[in-house]
């Protein structure tokens, strides 16, 4: 039988409310079976830039990130961000670890290609790229990953990478040796049938029922890369994923139900 394994992403909404960050930090950090946090960046990196007077482009919410972009979110994200995060769960007697992809070699990119517009220092990712057999033995160590957004191509280049990918690939890459449950958490209650009616969650979606949402139009922007890749974990045997309020993680931990869960 297979020993479980919580692949937990966290977004920026989360990150920027210190309060609530602490709060969530406290319920991960009680957690007994072995786990795994994934986090995005938040707003600090686009405040920095302003700051810095970097100029920020987006192209249909994806950041475009030239060498001055890269800098300034990687400073961000495997920095203040990775290292605020790690302190805090050292705080709470969670021994975890940071990590960017870079370090030892943890998750290897390519620049992401496209024919019509250059992303500049932006990483895709596919479950090879992991280093499945290091991080296992990582948690044999009964340390905590940390992930960054920031990932690498082993030829001196670092990459921005998008964070729901980054949980996805993880937990594809671990579903062999795990019982892997993947978890989104973000500030709804799951996906919901009507972005303005909080109680209008959908209990579950399979990817069917995914095409005909986003046909329809009923998805907002911000869920379509994290039912995309909740999608391709599930192809790809992750044993089950959910979306979830970043809230209710302990009552999800403990009472298994709750937001969406996505199927086949």
């Amino acid at each position: 039988m297979k020993e479980k394994l919580y692949i937990i992403k966290i977004g920026g909404a989360l990150i920027d409310d210190s309060e609530l960050l602490n709060q969530f930090l406290e319920q991960f950090s009680e957690i007994k079976e072995k786990k795994i946090l994934v986090h995005g960046g938040g707003k600090l990196a686009t405040t920095l830039a302003d700051r810095l007077g970097v100029e920020q482009k987006m192209i249909n919410g994806r950041r475009i990130t030239d060498k001055d972009t890269l800098d300034i979110v990687a400073m961000v994200y495997a920095g203040s961000i990775n290292k605020n995060i790690v302190a805090k769960l050292q705080q709470k007697k969670c021994q975890a670890i940071g990590f960017s992809g870079a370090d030892a070699n943890l998750i290897k990119a390519k620049k992401r290609e496209h024919p019509e517009i250059d992303f500049g220092f932006v990483g895709d990712i596919e479950k090879k790229s992991v280093d499945r057999k290091l991080i296992s033995k990582l948690i044999k160590l009964k340390l905590v990953p940390v992930f960054s957004a920031i990932t690498h191509d082993k030829k001196g280049n670092l990459f921005n990478t998008n964070a729901d990918t980054i949980a996805s690939v993880i937990a594809q890459a671990l579903s062999s040796k795990y019982d892997v449950e993947l978890l989104y958490c973000f500030d709804k209650e799951g996906v919901l049938e009507n972005i303005e009616d909080p109680g209008s969650v959908i209990k579950s979606v399979s990817a069917e029922e995914f095409s005909v949402l986003k046909e329809a139009g009923k998805l907002h922007k911000g869920i379509l890369p994290k039912l995309e890749n909740a999608l391709g974990a599930v192809k790809n045997k992750v044993n089950k994923v959910f979306l979830i309020k970043e809230t209710q993680l302990k009552n999800h931990i403990e009472n298994h139900h709750g937001g969406t869960e996505i199927c086949l």
